[in-house]
C-alpha cells in the first residue's frame, strides 16, 4: 500500500521535471530588434515572415540570386515522393517540386493562413493537383508519423519560435529512410547581403538538429548565398506528439 500511495507523487515529480526542461531549453533576453527576445542554443530566433513578404518571396530576381534551379537539382527528387515543404510561404519552391515528383505529393506547410490563401490561388491558376496546403502550428508540422520521404526547409528554420519541438515533429513525420534538406543563408559569409539574424552557420544547424535525432550527411556547396545541408534521420529515437 505504501508504494501505491507514492505513485501520484512520482508522476507529479516527473511532470515537473519535464516542464522544467522545456522551460530551460529557451532563454528570454533582448538582442537584435529584427528577432524575438528568445534564444535557443546560443542563437536568437528571428521574426516570422508574414504574408506581407509574398512580393519578396516571388521576386523575379530570386532565381539569379539563389539559383533555385540548382537547389531543386540538389534535392534529387524522384517520381512518387512525398515531400513536406515546411514554411512553404507563397509556395515558390512547392510549385517547382510538384513538377518533378509525378504522382507524389507536396505538403505545403505554413503557420500563416494568408500564405495558404495565396498558395491555393496559385495552385488553381497553374493547375497543380499534387500540392496540398497544410496549416501547421508553432510546434507541429501537422503531418502523420512516417508519411514523408523528404522534409524541405528554405530560409525558414531560423524563424521557428519552438525549434526543438518543430524538430521533433519533423523527425516523426519522416519515414525511417527519409532525409531533411535545410537551406539557410550562410552566416559564415559576410558577402551574403542578408541581415545576420536571418542567416545560420553550418555548425549551429548541425548542433540544433542533432539534438532531435538528425545527422548531417553532406553540405552541398554550389549555391550563391545559401547552405544546402542534407540530414539523415537516425532511427534510434522517437518523440511523442
Amino acid at each position: 500500500m505504501k508504494s501505491i500511495q507514492h505513485i501520484p507523487f512520482a508522476l507529479l515529480l516527473c511532470t515537473l521535471c519535464i516542464t522544467s526542461n522545456a522551460q530551460s531549453r529557451y532563454v528570454n533576453k533582448p538582442g537584435d530588434p529584427n528577432g524575438i527576445d528568445k534564444w535557443y542554443m546560443g542563437r536568437q530566433i528571428a521574426h516570422v515572415m508574414s504574408h506581407f513578404g509574398i512580393e519578396w518571396l516571388e521576386r523575379p530576381e530570386r532565381e539569379l540570386e539563389e539559383n533555385s534551379t540548382m537547389l531543386i537539382k540538389n534535392m534529387q527528387l524522384q517520381p512518387g515522393m512525398n515531400v513536406a515543404d515546411i514554411g512553404a510561404g507563397s509556395g515558390y519552391h512547392s510549385r517547382l517540386i510538384s513538377k518533378l515528383i509525378g504522382n507524389g505529393k507536396v505538403y505545403a506547410v505554413d503557420v500563416e493562413p494568408m500564405m495558404l490563401v495565396y498558395l491555393k490561388q496559385r495552385i488553381e491558376q497553374e493547375k497543380l493537383s499534387n500540392i496540398i496546403p497544410v496549416l501547421g502550428t508553432s510546434t507541429s508540422v501537422s503531418l502523420p508519423n512516417e508519411s514523408i520521404d523528404m522534409v524541405f526547409l528554405a530560409d525558414v528554420y531560423h524563424e521557428f519560435s519552438h525549434p526543438y519541438e518543430m524538430g521533433q515533429s519533423m523527425y516523426n513525420a519522416l519515414k525511417k529512410d527519409g532525409k531533411l534538406v535545410l537551406v539557410e543563408f550562410r552566416e559564415e559569409d559576410d558577402a551574403v547581403p542578408i541581415k545576420s539574424i536571418h542567416k545560420m552557420s553550418e555548425s549551429q544547424a548541425v548542433k540544433e538538429l542533432k539534438a532531435v535525432g538528425f545527422r548531417l550527411e553532406k553540405n552541398i556547396r554550389n549555391l550563391p548565398w545559401q547552405h544546402c545541408m542534407v540530414f539523415k534521420k537516425e532511427v534510434n529515437q522517437s518523440f511523442k506528439k
